[in-house]
């Protein structure tokens, strides 16, 4: 597994207890089991990452951070799995999200001339909430459980491969002792 890579790419606990939209959590973010690297907690902490980042809402972190807080997995991967919509990548991820909504509600896609503009977007806001929030929870609990079950795997197939190495590297020292 790419433990140092997490361990790598992720800050540290100090980093995270004093980020200031964290605050509201005061000691709960002092729970050793948020800074874990095992595989209930990297795996969870990938549901909760991937599950909050397809929800369109503000400030996505702080839903993730409250979410990993109550089912104690690895706080800073689930915080940073919700970059996965960022201002790049958003638009066509909740568009996505909002035709996943209308096919899944069979409702009428909007027809109206479609502007990247904050009038827009609270003009339109009454028709597409619907198909946009129900595609958007579907495609969040779809891509959190894929994640989930993609990094049990992952985690179990790298500990079957270090375990075959080190009986293989064993092996070669009884045969290279007798």
């Amino acid at each position: 597994m790419p433990k140092r890579l997490i361990k790598k790419i992720t800050p540290d606990h100090d980093t995270v207890r004093s980020h200031k939209h964290l605050q509201i959590f005061g000691t709960l973010l002092h729970d050793p089991n948020l800074f874990h690297m095992n595989r209930r907690s990297i795996s969870g902490a990938f549901a909760v990452g991937l599950f909050w980042a397809m929800i369109p809402i503000p400030l996505q972190m702080v839903a993730a951070a409250a979410t990993a807080i109550v089912v104690r997995v690895n706080l800073p991967l689930s915080i940073a799995l919700v970059w996965l919509t960022n201002p790049i990548t958003m638009p066509p991820i909740f568009y996505i999200n909002y035709l996943a909504g209308t096919w899944l509600l069979n409702t009428p896609k909007m027809e109206n001339d479609f502007e990247v503009s904050m009038e827009w977007f609270a003009a339109s806001m009454n028709q597409i909430w619907q198909p946009l929030y129900f595609g958007s929870v579907i495609s969040g609990i779809l891509l959190g459980t894929l994640g989930y079950v993609a990094m049990r795997l992952l985690w179990r197939l790298h500990i079957i491969t270090r375990f075959k190495e080190r009986r293989a590297r064993a092996k070669q020292q009884r045969t290279a002792q007798s």
